[in-house]
């Protein structure tokens, strides 16, 4: 068990609250909801009036996960303390900052849990307790070794939802920061009653695709683009298409997968333009080339050696495509 110096003051500002808003990043994920979820059960039990907020709805393929519908995407303003889940960063806070300012933060406590990688520069401001551990596997590892630390209980919900955050992050245990203590806490969790089987059928239920989808999924593969000798998967999806699709699946998770498992491929990389002109970047690279985090800091973004993204504003796609060809050669050289 890791022991956190920050404990006793996230415990002390917890004890002190009566409404703790829940705070998902503009990129949720299995990790930043399970998380999310894990804590309300936590909070809920220790009697406190627990809300989930996302600024951005939540993509179909979370769903499996039990309470998912319990996150609002309206900002209420009646919190005595925040807490954000799975990102130190402030760029994935924009569409927060579109329904408030982040001054309105500053006369309330504010907790970041988080295990990725610092961004200089980037800092989410109104920061009142800071636990960032970039070697942990999942900031749900994180929240599991903070409650065994200051004796919280554990609900079978909260126990679920940490189990999946743990799996989806460390990509079911094989992801590079897997260490010996996730493997351990994964066992500890299905000696509390988890059951992994129930947890990845309800996953792959819901990874289940409509006709439409499989044949768009087909038409994407046939876009992509195989570059620096079949080293570097690219593809790119328009705003049209983020529109009509979206809300059945992800169209980037469509792809990606197949992208990064090409004979030769090492890096792959999906670009999505929006309609406001932005440009979003989601980076996978395959094991033994740990180079996708690095990738997406020289982008502006972040993330893990193997996963990872970045966000562009008013960004033209021909000077993105050329930046991040050329980024990945340098890396992959």
């Amino acid at each position: 068990m890791t022991n956190y110096p920050e404990a006793d003051t996230i415990n002390q500002l917890i004890n002190d609250a009566k409404h703790i808003l829940i705070i998902q990043p503009d990129n949720p994920d299995g990790d930043s909801l399970g998380s999310g979820l894990a804590l309300e059960q936590i909070l809920g039990e220790q009697g406190k009036e627990v809300t989930i907020f996302s600024a951005v709805s939540l993509p179909s393929y979370l769903k499996y996960l039990k309470g998912y519908d319990r996150v609002e995407i309206t900002f209420r303003k009646k919190f005595d303390l925040s807490i954000i889940v799975d990102t130190s960063s402030n760029s994935l806070l924009e569409n927060i900052y579109k329904q408030i300012s982040p001054k309105a933060f500053n006369t309330r406590p504010a907790i970041i849990l988080d295990h990725h990688d610092h961004i200089s520069g980037d800092d989410i401001s109104f920061t009142t307790v800071r636990l960032n551990v970039p070697s942990a596997a999942a900031t749900a590892e994180v929240i599991y070794e903070l409650s065994v630390q200051l004796g919280w209980q554990l609900n079978l919900d909260a126990k679920n939802a940490l189990a999946a955050a743990i799996l989806s992050d460390s990509q079911g245990l094989t992801a590079n920061k897997t260490t010996a203590r996730t493997v351990h806490i994964i066992g500890e969790l299905v000696d509390g009653g988890v059951s992994l089987s129930a947890l990845e059928n309800a996953r792959r239920d819901m990874m289940r695709k409509s006709p439409e989808i499989v044949k768009y999924k087909g038409r994407l593969l046939e876009r992509i683009e195989y570059l620096l000798d079949n080293r570097l998967a690219l593809l790119v999806i328009p705003w049209e298409e983020i529109q009509q699709y979206s809300p059945q699946y992800n169209p980037a998770m469509l792809a990606l997968e197949d992208m990064r498992l090409t004979t030769d491929t090492l890096i792959a990389i999906v670009l999505k333009i929006y309609n406001d002109g932005r440009i979003t970047g989601k980076i996978r690279s395959n094991y033994g080339t740990p180079i996708a985090g690095e990738l997406a800091a020289l982008m502006g973004g972040g993330g893990h050696d193997y996963a990872s993204g970045f966000k562009l504003p008013n960004a033209d796609l021909n000077d993105v495509r050329q930046t991040v060809i050329r980024h990945a050669l340098e890396l992959l050289s």
